[in-house]
């Protein structure tokens, strides 16, 4: 990849210089440099046939949750578009509620990690209290040592970027992995699904091992430094509101190698693709045909 400094802008300073994400890319700042999100090639290039189920799951649920509704509506004709778009978008609502969670959790480890108290309305909200609370306990528990959070990282090369949730070292969870106690690890928080059944896939693996293979990473105050050295086992903290479970996933160059055959789908479904279905062929003419 060709890179170049954007012309007559002045140099981005400080935390400006931080990569930024926009529909699907992160852009360097001050040069033309533009890299595919890493989350964006998952969800294009990663098939996920459970979604498929847990959103049919969830219709169902909600369907029988509020059936008697949902009859009266189907017998008035102004309520009835109204309850089927109802109906078809629980999992965009089940999805946002879970983001929210999401994003307060990530906030409190950014909290944790620059030593900052943790916001008080997230410790009264019954919501996101409990996950809290076994985050914390996680925390205490394995002795983890934060060094990052929120860090954006990329690889110029090989044209993506993403923002990785935490950097740390753990004594207890090094030891479980038979490796140094100083080892680095990378640490990615899931929310989703039930503590004893599914709610960690294996694209978290893809995600990390991506993260992994950054050759670059910025600072908080926007310096750009190279992507310290990490273990090929990263570790998703699967959090529920009943509790927690460290999850070790494989994050080495064999995955990455399958991230990049991710990457490679998605860039198919994002140019190619548009083009490779043609408009459908009619019979010529008779006088298309003489000629």
């Amino acid at each position: 990849m060709t890179t170049t400094v954007q012309a007559g802008a002045p140099a981005p300073t400080g935390a400006d210089r931080i990569p930024k994400p926009s529909q699907g890319w992160y852009r360097v700042p001050g040069t033309d440099i533009k890299l595919r999100r890493v989350t964006t090639i998952l969800s294009q290039g990663f098939p996920k046939p459970q979604l498929v189920f847990w959103a049919a799951n969830l219709t169902a649920a909600d369907a029988f949750a509020t059936l008697p509704t949902l009859v009266t509506a189907s017998l008035r004709p102004a309520e009835r578009e109204a309850a089927y778009d109802w109906l078809r978008k629980g999992h965009i609502r089940k999805k946002d509620e879970r983001g929210d969670i999401g994003s307060a959790v990530h906030d409190v480890i950014e909290a944790k990690v620059l030593g900052e108290p943790i916001p008080e309305a997230f410790l009264h909200d019954d919501s996101i209290a409990p996950f809290i609370d076994h985050f914390l306990r996680f925390v205490e528990e394995w002795e983890i040592e934060f060094e990052a959070s929120e860090m954006v990282v990329g690889n110029i090369p090989h044209r993506w970027a993403g923002k990785l949730d935490y950097l740390f070292r753990s004594r207890r969870i090094a030891a479980a992995l038979k490796v140094p106690a100083t080892t680095l690890f990378i640490g990615d928080t899931k929310t989703g699904g039930e503590l004893d059944e599914k709610g960690v896939y294996p694209e978290a693996g893809a995600q990390m091992s991506a993260y992994r293979r950054a050759e670059v990473a910025w600072l908080r105050d926007g310096t750009q430094v190279p992507m310290p050295r990490v273990h090929d086992v990263g570790i998703v903290l699967h959090l529920r509101p009943e509790g927690y479970r460290p999850m070790p996933l494989k994050c080495g160059d064999d995955v990455y190698e399958a991230f990049r055959h991710v990457q490679e789908v998605a860039e198919f479904q994002r140019v190619l693709a548009k083009s490779v279905v043609g408009e459908a062929l009619t019979l010529p003419t008779m006088e298309e045909r003489a000629a």
